[in-house]
């Protein structure tokens, strides 16, 4: 079910707000985001990087944080949907609108890390089928960037690679 009409998005900048709405969102997924370490890093995230938040009336419903690295890369830092909203478009429309976003700006490649298939989390593999849905491809599963867990690098082209002219 998609309830596009029930929620609207809105560019936020790095704030405290933006921190507030993170802490709160993140709060709601324990299953997803557990470790108090990391949360502590999104939401110090939040106060400096862009992101989007969905809301359904006036209440934070989704949010997204992205990290710029260079002009033509972009990385999903973090998505967050509260439960009751999952499935129900929220995510889709994040992803969306910040590839619109980003092709709008001249970025081509838009990463995001999740949990790797080497995890057997049943909740991460509906995240991979996700983000599969909404356009990425995995690149890359490394045990390097966190210990213990092995991370699954996933890529979306958002626009068409530049041809290489030899000669």
């Amino acid at each position: 079910m998609d309830d596009a009409a029930a929620f609207q998005i809105s560019q936020v900048a790095g704030s405290a707000e933006l921190a507030d709405i993170t802490a709160g969102l993140l709060g709601l997924l324990p299953s997803w985001f557990g470790i108090p370490e990391s949360n502590a890093g999104y939401i110090e995230s939040a106060t400096h990087l862009p992101g989007l938040v969905a809301r359904a009336d006036a209440e934070p419903i989704g949010v997204l944080l992205c990290r710029r690295h260079f002009a033509e890369a972009a990385e999903i830092d973090l998505m967050g949907v509260t439960p009751s909203w999952h499935r129900r478009g929220v995510g889709r429309a994040l992803v969306s609108r910040l590839s619109s976003d980003l092709i709008t700006d001249g970025c081509q490649a838009l990463q995001v890390k999740t949990l790797g298939p080497a995890h057997p989390d049943p909740g991460y593999a509906r995240t991979r089928a996700f983000y599969r849905s909404v356009g990425f491809l995995p690149l890359e599963e490394t045990n390097d960037l966190w210990p213990g867990n092995p991370c699954l690098i996933m890529v979306k082209w958002l626009s068409q690679a530049p041809r290489i002219r030899h000669g």
